[in-house]
């Protein structure tokens, strides 16, 4: 086993480890990166399948990501934005497809006035809530122990109203259903983005894209660091630590190293052995957080032909399998390419089909936004991040009921010389890549920090 000694390893080559450790590099410190996959990114994945490239992961860049905007500028990347002229489409709980223009969609006048009036309540408990400590709301425990959905029915005796602001939270961002997280949960997924509205808003938070994918991110990011810094097929196995340091240990390397900072997702911590174990109480956060369950669904045709038809590709709707869809066409390509996902519980009942059962489902629902034409895609493809053994899941994870004051706030506290951050805890772009490398640069200005306390 090859030994090595650095000031700090990091566990995990996606963004926040990379850009962790690329901060620390460029402050002086010597790192390691490790890395389970036998690439980079973590959650971010551009591949391309049957010769058309398509986002696996994370793509889309909003305009309130700064970090991730500075980060762009600074790596050389370009981004274009998200083609969305020509109208959107609903489907109604009676399977109607209505075209529309505008932020809210053509329902009646009863259910319209909730929607309304549900946002500007959330947009107002939003303004309330710090994404950095939620817990210190005034109301944090009442808004912890009630679930999204208990909350939305109390408020409202719309049900339309109720599925299609659930799925703003529930669908589109946690990926869980509504009634497995409070409402706590869901107000730091919306202050993470500066407002509810702007989850509303697809034109807003689904922006832009960057030119060639967005793992070009940490590509760029572990090209700067150096092949030695980053290894590759090196799933950490065991850690052991105390006050002067720590070993991390995989099949092949031994580090041993004054700090180390755990980047991956909480659902993973424990597939690292710890010795001595962790604090109990930190073992039981891990056990109360979860990743969410979505199929990413990308179909790909020789031309886009809803924009001939005058549609700007973005539909959605909570009573479809596919509850919403985009016009994801890669840059300076003729083909057209929708992108549509299937979460949570819906996600539950196709994978209990056969692949081509569960393909025929799927572009069923896309026809029903889009037409027949989307039955018949040239390139078809699902992103299953549920199958991935170093995920386990999508978006990011989140608490359980009355799991995020329990344990929220202790999830940012270092135990020893150890670490832990991902996008899943961020605060400003929570579970998005720009929180990603916000929480990297965090953690490594937190390490620089003690160079200074220990003068």
């Amino acid at each position: 086993m090859e030994h090595i000694e650095r000031d700090v390893v990091i566990v995990g080559a996606g963004a926040t480890g990379l850009n962790a450790a690329y901060r620390l590099q460029q402050a002086g410190k010597s790192v390691i990166v490790l890395e389970a996959r036998d690439r980079v990114g973590g959650r971010l994945w551009t591949n391309a399948i049957d010769g058309q490239m398509y986002e696996i992961g994370g793509q889309w860049v909003s305009p309130d990501q700064t970090e991730l905007i500075g980060t762009l500028d600074e790596l050389g990347l370009e981004t274009y934005s998200r083609f969305r002229e020509g109208e959107s489409v609903y489907v109604t709980p009676q399977g109607e497809a209505k075209r529309f223009t505008g932020d809210i969609f053509p329902a009646g006048e009863h259910t319209e006035s909730e929607i309304t009036r549900l946002i500007e309540i959330l947009d107002e408990l939003v303004a309330q809530t710090d994404p950095a400590a939620p817990w210190e709301h005034p109301r944090a425990k009442e808004f912890d122990h009630i679930s999204f959905r208990a909350w939305l029915e109390n408020e409202s005796d719309d049900s339309e109203a109720v599925e299609n602001i659930s799925l703003f939270i529930a669908d589109a961002m946690l990926t869980k259903p509504s009634h497995s997280f409070s409402l706590l949960q869901a107000l730091l997924m919306a202050a993470s983005a500066g407002s509810f509205s702007h989850l509303v808003d697809a034109d807003f938070i689904l922006d832009k894209r960057v030119v060639g994918g967005l793992q070009s991110v940490p590509l760029a990011l572990a090209e700067r660091l150096g092949r030695d810094v980053v290894r590759l097929s090196q799933p950490v196995r065991s850690i052991s630590w105390g006050s002067l340091g720590a070993v991390v240990r995989s099949d092949e390397l031994e580090v041993a190293a004054g700090q180390v900072i755990v980047a991956v997702p909480p659902n993973l911590y424990d597939r690292i052995d710890y010795i001595p174990a962790l604090p109990r109480l930190r073992q039981q956060q891990f056990q109360h957080q979860s990743l969410g369950l979505v199929i990413k669904v990308h179909a790909t045709y020789e031309t886009p032909f809803w924009r001939s038809a005058g549609l700007s590709g973005t539909a959605f709707s909570p009573y479809q399998l596919v509850h919403e869809a985009y016009d994801n066409t890669n840059h300076g390509e003729s083909r057209g390419t929708l992108v549509g996902f299937v979460s949570d519980e819906k996600a539950d009942a196709v994978f209990q089909l056969s692949a081509e059962e569960r393909k025929q489902r799927i572009l069923e629902s896309l026809a029903t936004y889009y037409g027949p034409e989307a039955l018949t895609p040239a390139v078809y493809y699902e992103s299953d991040w549920a199958a991935e053994e170093w995920t386990r899941g999508a978006y990011a994870t989140s608490f359980d009921l009355g799991g995020l004051t329990r344990y929220g706030a202790m999830q940012l506290e270092p135990i020893g010389p150890l670490r832990f951050g991902s996008s899943d805890l961020a605060a400003e772009g929570y579970q998005h890549v720009d929180g990603a490398l916000r929480v990297g640069k965090r953690l490594a200005t937190e390490i620089l920090a003690l160079d200074g306390a220990d003068q």
